[in-house]
This record gives C-alpha cells, sequence and structure tokens, in this order.
C-alpha cells in the first residue's frame, strides 16, 4: 500500500492508503477528497480529476498518454506538473506521492 497525499486548494490535507494496481482518482473518491469529482467513473473521458503531481513525483508518475492529454485540454488552468488522476496507477514507487488539487474543482 502506497501513501498518497492530496491537498485541496485551501491546503487541507488528505492522506489515504492506496493499493497497488488502484488509481490515484479511484483512491480520491473513495476517500471523499473535495474536489476530485471523476464524472467520467474514470475512462479518461472528461477532465474532472484533473491535479498538479508535485514536482518531486513528476518523474514517478510518467507522462501523460496522448489520450490523456487531449482531456487535459478541457481542464481548467492546465500546468506542467497537471495531469487527470484516473490515469495514475499506484504502485510501490508512489508511496509518498503528493497531488494537488486545482482552484477550479476546489
Amino acid at each position: 500500500m502506497a501513501k498518497i497525499t492530496y491537498i485541496a486548494f485551501d491546503g487541507t490535507e488528505y492522506v489515504v492508503e492506496a493499493k497497488d494496481g488502484s488509481t490515484v482518482m479511484e483512491n480520491a473518491v473513495r476517500n471523499a477528497v473535495p474536489g476530485i469529482e471523476a464524472e467520467c467513473g474514470g475512462a479518461c473521458a472528461c477532465a474532472t480529476c484533473h491535479v498538479y503531481v508535485d514536482p518531486a513525483w513528476v518523474e514517478a508518475t510518467g507522462e501523460p498518454e496522448p489520450m490523456e492529454e487531449d482531456m487535459l485540454d478541457f481542464a481548467h488552468d492546465v500546468q506542467p506538473t497537471s495531469r487527470l488522476s484516473c490515469q495514475i496507477r499506484v504502485s510501490p514507487a508512489l508511496d509518498g506521492l503528493v497531488v494537488r488539487v486545482p482552484e477550479s474543482q476546489g
């Protein structure tokens, strides 16, 4: 199990334990992290699970695939560390991952 810290726009931190193989989005929804709506249920068909990956974790989470990049066009205030949390799979290498929820989703 990996620990993931979600930081809401207001600075509130939500630390959750996430099973390997699940997604960052699934764990946010399961733990009622505000701002992660996941309207499409993780199908990479909306941008309501948009997060900013902490710069220290960008390499570990990897680059977005082309489909994810296309969906990020629909997100507000996209930044270089923007990702859709439904596309980040939890693994032991992500233990300690920190992501921030954008203001537009807060």
